[in-house]
Order: C-alpha cells, then structure tokens, then sequence
C-alpha cells in the first residue's frame, strides 16, 4: 500500500470539514460506481510513458550517474556502490513526464533544481514502496516482480531500501544545497517520512499478524492510516516542495495546500483499495492483497458500516478462517 501508490500506496475517507468544505462521500455509489477511465488505466499501465533519451535533463539514468559513478572508482566500496546502482535501476524507473516549465521558467539552474527534486520525491516513494512490499508480502509492483522477491534478494532489500532513502538527501544536497529553500525541503522530506512512518505503523498494528479484531477497522482508523501514509508523501509533498522553490514559504498558503491536498490523497486510496480487489494486474501493475493481508481497506470498513450483526459474525468467521486466527 504506501504510497504515491500504487498499490503499494496507501491512503484514507475524510472529515466534513469547515464552512464550504465538500466531505468525503462515504457510499459505493459516490465512489465505486464512477467508471474507471482509460486515462487512470493509462497512468497507472506498467512501462507507461515516452522512451527516455540518455542526454535528456528528465533522464533517470543521469541522476543515476550523479548518485554513483563518482565512487565507483573507489576499491573499498566499489561492490556496494555497483549493488546502489542496480537497486536505484530497478526502483525508480524511467518515468512518464507530463509537464513542461514554462517558458520563463526555463533556466538552466531552476530547471535542474525541480528535475532533481522530483527525482528526489520518485526515490523517496521508491524506499517506501520497497520496505512497505516487503512487510505486506506483495509478489508485483509496477508491473514486474517485487525487488525482494527478485533471485537473490531476499531480506537484503531491507538495507537496499536505506540505501534508497540515503540517496534522496545526497540529491537533494547536490542539486539544491546552496539554495536559499534548501533547509526547508530537507526538513519537508524529514517531516514527511516521520509522518509516513508513522502511517505505516497505525497500518500494521491494525491488523496484526494472526489476529482478528474487525472493532480495529473503524472510519477513523482508515482516515489516520491514509493521511499518514499516503496523503502526505503522495500528495502534499509535491506540491509543498514546489511551493517552497517558487519563493512560497507562508504558513497559510502551505496550510490552505494541504487540506486539499489530503482530500485528495483520500480519493485517490478509496479508488486504489476498490481496484486492489476488483482492478485488473495488467492494468494496475499489481496483484492486490489486502484481503490477504487482513488491511484496514476502505472495502472493509465500508462493509462493516453497513451489516447487519449476523451479516458481521459471517464475516468475523471467515476472515478468522483465512487467516488461521486467534480470539473468535
């Protein structure tokens, strides 16, 4: 789950919030039955988007370059720097790139700035992804089999997934340290994978391994787990990084950003939990296992909101039965 899912990401259902504010509808009508457009398909197709070219500013393969080859030719860590190569490789993959800088926007140091920054955001989402894959025991990601699940992976990837985290600030200090919103992009990716953590830990704690607890799988559990571990790292970091390179710093416009940033994030893993169960792996790029995984999924609570005691019992006992559990 995690993340700019991607399944794999992670998300909530939210809050009624202040005057004009639009809550989040909590029926299958208002969510499930919008039609899955070819475009979403698109975005989300396994090897979607354009060729890369080797010198193009947008290639991955540069930033690549910039994370390893300056130490390869050092004997003391040339092995592992060579292994940093391949994880970032596998990882973060060429990426479809849908918007240009406009015109004035163009120059050379402001556009190598907002490359490296995305890229930055693309490794940090790859960490998580990596890690989250592995403690869900996910087979596919992005279309192709899981970096620990890969021959001669294994629980390694747990230390390839730091190596992925390290390489974002290492980016991040070659491209933007002299900048003046530097400190405040370290501290955005500080804060945000603090949060993100902590997202990750209401997921797992949850539904723990071998328990049934379905009074665990309340709305606002979901709607913690989803702000926390997807919303802020899928959604407002993005935007909040650019705002900050843009010379926009003040706490209102960043708290104004982030309600509806969250929102969004909130949508958008009501939809990925639907398709987790009912979307296509050749479309999505993953085979879902929330089920499996007993996750607190949108699916589950909005069931749980609407049975009838019996119809909760049914449920208590078969998902006792799928997962061998204690406490019924």
């Amino acid at each position: 789950r995690t993340g700019p899912r991607e399944r794999s990401r992670d998300g909530p259902a939210r809050r009624a919030g202040g005057a004009g504010r639009r809550a989040v509808s909590w029926s299958f009508g208002g969510i499930a039955n919008r039609p899955m457009n070819a475009a979403y398909h698109e975005r989300r197709r396994p090897g979607a988007g354009h060729a890369e070219r080797e010198d193009s500013p947008l290639s991955s393969r540069r930033f690549v370059r910039d994370l390893t080859e300056d130490r390869l030719g050092h004997p003391e860590v040339g092995d592992a720097v060579a292994r940093l190569k391949e994880v970032l490789e596998y990882n973060a993959p060429a990426r479809k790139v849908n918007r240009w800088p406009a015109p004035g926007q163009r120059t050379s140091e402001s556009l190598r700035c907002a490359l490296a920054v995305g890229w930055c955001i693309e490794l940090f989402q790859a960490f998580f992804l990596v890690a989250d894959d592995i403690m869900d025991a996910s087979l596919t990601r992005r279309g192709q089999t899981c970096w620990y699940k890969k021959e001669g992976i294994g629980l390694d990837a747990i230390n390839d997934a730091f190596l992925l985290e390290s390489s974002v600030y290492r980016l991040l200090r070659h491209y933007c340290g002299k900048q003046p919103y530097y400190l405040n992009l370290l501290e955005l990716f500080l804060q945000t994978g603090y949060q993100t953590e902590l997202g990750q830990t209401l997921d797992l704690i949850t539904a723990p391994i071998s328990q049934v607890d379905l009074s665990r799988f309340s709305e606002q559990r979901y709607k913690a787990i989803v702000k926390y571990k997807t919303a802020f790292y899928s959604f407002y970091l993005p935007v909040a990084a650019a705002m900050y390179m843009a010379g926009i710093d003040g706490q209102e416009e960043h708290e104004n950003a982030k309600a509806i940033l969250l929102e969004m994030g909130e949508f958008f893993q009501i939809q990925d939990d639907f398709l987790d169960c009912y979307g296509d792996p050749a479309l999505t790029g993953k085979v879902g296992t929330d089920i499996q995984d007993n996750k607190c999924s949108w699916l589950v609570v909005e069931c749980l909101r609407r049975v009838t005691p019996e119809q909760r019992r049914i449920l208590e006992v078969k998902t006792w039965i799928l997962h061998g559990a204690e406490g019924l």
